[in-house]
């Protein structure tokens, strides 16, 4: 149907129902003249006359009933799914789909996703976490989760952690049996736990700063991971030293399985954002979502 059929469609039933030209054109928000001639119009594309005119009322002719009658419950359909969409709009619904290292999925996303979900039962969130930095265009995802530092330009990143910082550590019995660290250039005579992005296929080379001096080291041992639950495992283990997010150390070193080392060689970074393309047109459910990450610290 096209659509000046359904606006004419429509004028007729609100005529109809109100028996008045002017009350009708009042609810359309149009003028009576406008109205009189959509009526008009539509009378003569059918070849009807569909509404009887008189000095004080309107009502429909035989053809005007019958149309009305076989109008009514598929415009009622109509209203009623537009009253669906609404209900929706008050209702967010929908699956979101988010990449993210384990790291942020754990420390950012799931709490935050604890206090959300049970707030809209109709949201679904599904979470791929994987090392890579993931093309979320491409691979269809609704945003990913990176540290600051890594998102590129032309996407919105909005923070969804505190700043934060990698530090240098290992157990006590390493530390005792190895040399010891004044400056980052010494890890080259230390078994270091390294880690591995997928993305580039390089090993991740430990950085560092200093009253303002930066410094890059490619360290060197026997173990790989691609994971920083694995690295943690291996350093606690005994197997040398890594470079971890604090916060995830935080209670080993609390507990005194863990040292730090080159504390003052550590420098704070932009903490975890969340990223999607700017073109994107965020869904109700999406911008609930994004809100509820939002650091505000």
């Amino acid at each position: 149907m096209v659509g000046e059929n359904y606006n004419d469609l429509q004028a007729f039933l609100t005529v109809a129902r109100e028996g008045s030209f002017t009350r009708a054109a009042a609810r359309l928000g149009i003028s009576q003249s406008a109205l009189s001639h959509k009526i008009q119009q539509l009378e003569a594309r059918l070849g009807l006359r569909l509404l009887t005119r008189t000095t004080r009322s309107v009502s429909p002719t035989e053809a005007g009933e019958r149309l009305q009658q076989a109008l009514v419950p598929n415009f009622d359909s109509i209203d009623a799914a537009l009253a669906d969409l609404g209900a929706l709009r008050d209702r967010p619904a929908g699956t979101i789909r988010i990449t993210t290292g384990e790291h942020a999925a754990a420390t950012v996303l799931w709490p935050a996703l604890v206090r959300f979900l049970p707030r809209y039962p109709d949201i679904r969130v599904e979470v791929v976490t994987d090392s890579t930095l993931t093309d979320i265009v491409a691979e269809r995802f609704d945003a990913g989760i990176r540290l600051g530092e890594q998102v590129a330009k032309d996407m919105i990143a909005v923070p969804i952690g505190p700043p934060t910082r990698l530090v240098v550590v290992g157990t006590p019995a390493y530390l005792d049996s190895r040399p010891s660290l004044a400056t980052p250039r010494d890890l080259t005579g230390h078994d270091c736990i390294n880690i591995r992005f997928l993305t580039h296929g390089g090993l991740y080379a430990w950085e560092f700063e200093k009253d303002g001096h930066a410094l890059n080291v490619r360290v060197e041992g026997r173990l790989t991971f691609n994971s920083t639950a694995r690295v943690l495992a291996a350093t606690l283990a005994g197997f040398g030293l890594a470079y971890l997010p604090e916060d995830m150390v935080r209670p080993h070193l609390q507990a005194g399985r863990l040292r730090m080392r080159l504390d003052d060689w550590c420098p704070l970074f932009p903490g975890y954002h969340l990223y999607y393309p700017s073109r994107r047109q965020p869904s109700p459910a999406f911008a609930l979502l994004v809100d509820a990450l939002r650091y505000r610290g």
